[in-house]
């Protein structure tokens, strides 16, 4: 195998020093190019290397790295995704998040795969990007606006229209609230890098936005005939499958959910409402009534996104509420009012937050309240079913008035400020929220939520497979299937593929057509197993950062104590939970078939056999 790097990749790394305002480019190794592909691989990478294990979150020795794939911008379907990599606010380790638009495309065209802001800028500032190098510019003026407010002043400051293309924090994120994300407003679609805190660490750096413009880069497949033979062979099974996207988006997902009684409600007490509460809140109902358009990120035919509007209310264009979101701000909060549904989550897109974060910080907080560990005095919009103080407490929370400023630091750490009995009703691991996918009903998500290296993602262990039946509700196999699962997640964020696009146009495992199209365009000669072991490396650098952050380990791949102690209470999920010794069983298998010693450290053998023993702290100092 040739060890030059394929045309794929624009080839380099920028560097932005933000306290001085230096820029240094770096040439990507082609050996790390295949030990860890691109995008969230190459993101850990810098991670790993730039970031000492005991730095906080919010130090300058933090950095933020915005990473797209070898993929990027090639006949590969929906690759248009880019990965904001950085040590999280919420969990204290490694954390990549996603995020689509036209920004990732842009960024490819630089000629940058990786874009890292390392300290911290003296005055609020934005960051200018094109295939020269960088620029801090004053961003003063700035200060408070919102992020589609900051993504439109910074394209007019730049005079270039949609050519330039920006992500933006919004006040949540000047604040450090710490689940504050990033907003990109592209030409026809948003793309939202949502979980982990991403804003809050843009905030912390007294950055505003960073802003792309587009290059003259174009990335060369090394057997283009047969690659885009093979990409236009996926295409009708891609289509078909995603019929319920197109029509829907993601909310389409709210009905089958609710019916197989693993939708959590009144902060996951429960975990189904009546069918007239989920129609309510359905992707019909918002279909037949608030949908306006499909919006789409670039490269891309199946158009999931969706702008809703309420004329009654004088808003138009607001991004739609994605399942998880809807999961967050109503099911758990007991609220059906789509309308005010729609505003509180516009809200949480304009101010920067993650509104799965929020909406079950907020759920967790209605709980304590209904459980009398919180009072009136506290705020006045604790009581579940408060459709107007949903939006209240979003507005608190971004600017930290109030009772949003507790609010602002996450469930888990409001917690810690209640009485010990506030532990039980937690929903998350690792600091992080859990996102819609019962850890209860289904097993895949138990060992997978329990192992995943951002906490309470879906977006390591997948779900897409269990509500087909398999894996879940048995635990026979299941943490292999969670490991496997987490390969290929990895995998498909160094691609910076999209999720729904791989899972249902390329197949939700790793098998032979992505080995084809990583070759076909990389002129590599991988095995499927190689192209697996990539997925595996990736994943164990992950973990690798978080243990020598001392925030991986036995004691942390845990659930909370609903998820093990109190069963299902009624439904068709009725009696299921996952408890203790069922995890321990769980996690001895997974630790097995991973090649990780008993308290959850990858062995010296297994790092040696992925190539990573050059990657521990030791070895790197």
């Amino acid at each position: 195998m040739s060890r030059a790097l394929p045309a794929c990749y624009g080839g380099e790394i920028l560097h932005v020093r933000l306290d001085t305002g230096g820029i240094e480019r770096e040439r990507i190794d082609p050996a790390d190019a295949r030990r860890f592909l691109g995008g969230n691989g190459l993101a850990a990478k810098l991670v790993s290397d730039h970031v000492p294990t005991d730095a906080d979150p919010f130090d300058a020795e933090n950095v933020l790295v915005f990473a797209v794939g070898p993929m990027t911008a090639t006949p590969f379907q929906s690759t248009s995704r880019g990965v904001a990599g950085f040590i999280s606010p919420m969990t204290n380790g490694f954390f990549d998040s996603t995020f689509g638009g036209s920004f990732p495309q842009a960024q490819k065209t630089t000629g940058f795969d990786l874009i890292a802001l390392h300290g911290k800028a003296d005055d609020l500032s934005y960051i200018y990007v094109d295939e020269n190098g960088a620029e801090c510019k004053d961003a003063t003026d700035l200060q408070g606006k919102d992020t589609y407010e900051t993504c439109e002043a910074v394209r007019e400051r730049e005079d270039e229209g949609y050519s330039t293309h920006v992500i933006a924090a919004g006040p949540a994120g000047e604040n450090q609230a710490r689940y504050a994300c990033l907003v990109h407003q592209g030409r026809d679609r948003e793309g939202v890098a949502g979980r982990g805190g991403a804003g809050a660490v843009l905030g912390s750096k007294n950055v505003k936005a960073v802003a792309i413009r587009e290059g003259s880069f174009e990335p060369e497949v090394a057997a283009e005939s047969e690659f885009r033979d093979l990409t236009a062979g996926q295409m009708g099974r891609l289509m078909e499958e995603t019929e319920m996207l197109q029509t829907y988006g993601t909310s389409g997902l709210v009905n089958p959910i609710n019916e197989m009684g693993k939708l959590g409600r009144r902060n996951n007490q429960t975990e189904q409402t009546t069918d007239e509460n989920a129609e309510a809140v359905s992707g019909e109902t918002l279909k037949a009534e608030y949908i306006t358009e499909d919006t789409t990120c670039a490269n891309c035919a199946v158009r999931c996104g969706k702008h809703v509007s309420i004329e009654s209310e004088g808003q138009t264009e607001a991004k739609i509420p994605e399942f998880e979101s809807l999961f967050g701000t109503t099911t758990m909060q007991d609220v059906y009012d789509i309308q005010r549904v729609i505003e509180a989550n516009d809200l949480c897109d304009r101010l920067g937050m993650d509104t799965i974060s929020w909406g079950v910080t907020v759920a967790f907080a209605r709980e304590c309240y209904e459980k009398g560990l919180l009072t009136d005095e506290d705020s006045p919009h604790l009581e579940f079913g408060d459709a107007e103080g949903l939006v209240e407490l979003a507005k608190q929370t971004a600017h930290r008035d109030g009772f949003g400023d507790i609010l602002a630091e996450g469930s888990f750490r409001v917690a810690e400020q209640l009485d010990d009995e506030a532990q039980k009703y937690l929903h998350g691991r690792m600091g992080l929220e859990f996102a819609a996918h019962s850890p209860r009903g289904l097993k895949g998500m138990s060992i997978g939520y329990a192992t995943s290296t951002r906490g309470g993602s879906h977006h390591d262990t997948r779900p897409t497979r269990q509500y087909q039946g398999v894996h879940d509700e048995t635990t026979d196999g299941t943490a292999e299937f969670a490991a496997r699962s987490q390969h290929y997640t990895a995998l498909g964020d160094s691609l910076t593929q999209c999720r729904f696009v791989s899972e249902a146009g390329w197949g939700d495992q790793l098998n032979e057509k992505y080995r084809d199209a990583i070759n076909l365009a990389l002129g590599w000669e991988l095995s499927l197993e190689e192209v697996e072991e990539i997925g595996e490396r990736i994943y164990n650098l992950e973990r690798l950062i978080n243990v020598e952050r001392g925030v991986a380990n036995r004691d942390s791949d845990t659930l909370p104590y609903r998820v093990m102690h109190e069963p299902i209470p009624d439904g068709p999920s009725e009696g299921l939970y996952c408890p203790p010794e069922e995890l321990e069983s769980m996690l001895k298998e997974y630790y097995a078939f991973r090649g990780w010693d008993e308290d959850g450290t990858p062995t010296p053998s297994t790092l040696s056999r992925l190539d990573l023993a050059s990657e521990t702290a030791e070895n790197r100092s």
